[in-house]
């Protein structure tokens, strides 16, 4: 089931993008995924934490569920999403090409 989808996700790859483009990222796509990667891990290695050990242990930790994200944390958190969309992105074209 999963070649077979592959398969199709590739056919149609082909199809709606053209092969010369492909061929033209696929150089280049390791040296994407390595930046990709570095720069999600500092996204998220630069995120506040805004829970306690507590939590991880079962105790109640309500103070930070009601956290409200504002300016910097606000960037750096949909800078992440949008680093780990792209990040799924260049690995499905990696393993379709």
């Amino acid at each position: 089931m999963s070649k077979f989808f592959i398969c199709i996700c590739r056919h149609f790859l082909l199809l709606s993008l053209g092969m010369n483009i492909i061929q033209s990222v696929l150089p280049v796509l390791p040296v994407i995924q390595i930046i990709l990667s570095i720069l999600l891990v500092a996204a998220i290695l630069l995120q506040q934490r805004g829970s306690s050990l507590g939590g991880a242990f079962g105790s109640d930790n309500f103070s930070s569920a009601f956290h409200k994200r504002r300016g910097a944390e606000l960037f750096l958190f949909k800078f992440s999403i949008g680093i780990a969309i792209l990040f799924v992105i260049s690995a499905f074209l990696n393993i379709l090409a």
